[in-house]
């Protein structure tokens, strides 16, 4: 099975990705998400951890039951009950799988699981013939890996490959390898586990020390045949594996990487933008490949020379990643059917209901913008269609604010299709907003973060502001955009406050590491 060049993209952005604070995502959200992710190319798809909630069980079955080309895995501890629980959510996929893990280094193993080396080797096996007995897609993760014994390593995972598993996968769990010697393990355990050829070797990087990417791509140079990803590189702490950085290395190096992927790329920006929007988390602006900044070029001799040969500073074309410079030329007087078609372009297949409510936004935004481009229409479509489910909807918002006066802010606000309304002052407006907004839901959130950024240029720009807050420990992302600030602010703290009664209803599941 190794001289395959094929390199599997095992996607986790909706179970690994999602332990990012605040980053919670409702069903809809996710089966919107799974859904580009096989459109985009991905092969596995982790839909979740089933065990840990009924909402993480529901959402994995509705995503199981909806996919048609790509697998869908579900992540399970080494135990029966998780194993039984994760094969009843996905057992009507058309490709299922079950994922399974355990602890296999000396510091996990005593401290955390509090078992004998013999013991966790007896478990894992144990598990894997159970996943077995459901399926024949079973993949067994050594959580720990790098920093594991590697002949205790290479044990366990002979003597799964003999329990049943198709996949092995070698984390490094706490993002401390480094690149040459993750490199040297994965080429170690290739060598040194005697029955690797049947079954496929994974890696899962975390990106601690910011090396995750290039622990993965030396993982690939040295063997390994599937990676283990998430869109952005979002994910617990400083994060996982980007899917689009090893991708394009990939693409972009063939002369150093014979390896391909199935990813379609010209999906990946509308992917990076779609996860953004619908998890709250900022793409940062010099982020590789689909960052704000990863093609723009400010010093002259760069624009000079990008004019003249767009390969003497890029290195790839930005229509490889999804990436163009088409504005929406459409204003108040144009149709469904045009802006559909555009929509479309850019990656989201919109129901004739939810074109509806965007193409009513669109006539609103028509009337107060001349030119309306790519990120305004995106920003409508998350307003519209992606939302949580929503408690508490903005009716109407007034404000009077200024030098010589109090700021105070007006606000008509629909709770579960109730109206209410009240108004109150503040320190400046966007205070006397929050103020009278908390007042009206009767909520007690702590304001974390507030940023405001610019989704296109121009004074007429729509603003987008993203929250951060907290409620009775539980942390929700909230986003908003208008060309009124004030009211993009309104909206962000208002879809923070929807996303944190959903997890007062959905809490928060177990972290699971790998």
């Amino acid at each position: 099975m190794n001289d395959d060049r094929r390199i599997i993209i095992f996607d986790t952005t909706l179970r690994d990705g999602e332990q990012s604070p605040g980053a919670s995502m409702n069903q809809a959200e996710k089966l919107r998400i799974a859904s580009q992710l096989e459109a985009l190319g991905v092969d596995v798809i982790e839909a979740g951890f089933p065990a840990a909630s009924d909402g993480d069980f529901e959402a994995v079955k509705a995503i199981a039951n909806t996919l048609k080309r790509a697998q869908v895995a579900a992540l399970c501890r080494a135990s029966e009950a998780d194993i039984r629980r994760g094969w009843d959510a996905i057992k009507d996929a058309a490709h299922p799988r079950i994922h399974t893990f355990i602890a296999t280094s000396e510091l996990h193993m005593k401290y955390k699981l509090q078992m004998e080396p013999s013991e966790v080797l007896k478990k894992a096996v144990e598990s894997v013939k159970l996943a077995a007995s459901f399926t024949d897609n079973v993949e067994f993760s050594a959580e720990d890996g790098s920093r594991s014994d590697r002949d205790f390593l290479c044990t366990v995972f002979e003597s799964v490959i003999d329990a049943g598993a198709t996949t092995i996968n070698l984390p490094d769990t706490v993002g401390y390898a480094i690149p040459e010697e993750f490199g040297q393990l994965v080429k170690y355990v290739i060598e040194n586990t005697s029955n690797i050829d049947k079954a496929v070797l994974s890696v899962h990087c975390h990106n601690d020390l910011g090396l995750a990417t290039s622990n993965t791509l030396s993982a690939i140079k040295n063997g390994a045949r599937q990676v283990e990803v998430t869109v952005n590189g979002i994910g617990e702490r400083a994060g996982n594996t980007s899917l689009e950085e090893v991708v394009m290395s990939l693409k972009t190096r063939p002369n150093f990487f014979p390896q391909t992927t199935g990813i379609n790329t010209t999906r990946i920006y509308p992917t990076s933008r779609l996860v953004s929007m619908i998890t709250g988390i900022l793409v940062q602006p010099n982020r590789a490949i689909v960052g704000a900044n990863a093609f723009a070029h400010e010093a002259g001799i760069h624009q000079d020379g990008v004019l003249k040969n767009p390969m003497t500073y890029e290195i790839m074309k930005p229509e490889t990643v999804g990436i163009t410079k088409n504005s929406l030329v459409l204003g108040k007087h144009s149709g469904r059917h045009a802006l559909n078609a555009h929509i479309q372009t850019m990656g989201y297949n919109l129901s004739d209901d939810e074109l509806n409510v965007v193409f009513k936004k669109f006539k609103n935004l028509a009337d107060k913008k001349k030119r309306i481009q790519d990120e305004d229409i995106e920003a409508l479509i998350n307003e519209g269609v992606l939302r949580s489910s929503e408690v508490f909807c903005l009716e109407y918002i007034h404000v009077l604010s200024g030098n010589t006066v109090f700021p105070t802010a007006s606000i008509q606000l629909n709770i579960n299709g109730r109206p209410v309304h009240g108004s109150t002052e503040g320190s400046g407006p966007i205070d006397a907003v929050y103020n009278i907004i908390s007042k009206l839901t009767g909520t007690k959130s702590e304001l974390l973060r507030f940023t405001i950024s610019a989704l296109t240029e121009g004074t007429d720009a729509q603003g987008e502001v993203t929250v951060r807050l907290k409620e009775d420990g539980i942390t929700a992302l909230g986003k908003g955009a208008d060309p009124d600030i004030i009211t993009a602010a309104a909206l962000a703290y208002i879809n923070g406050l929807n996303r944190l009664e959903y997890l007062k209803t959905h809490p928060p599941k177990e972290e699971a590491l790998l």
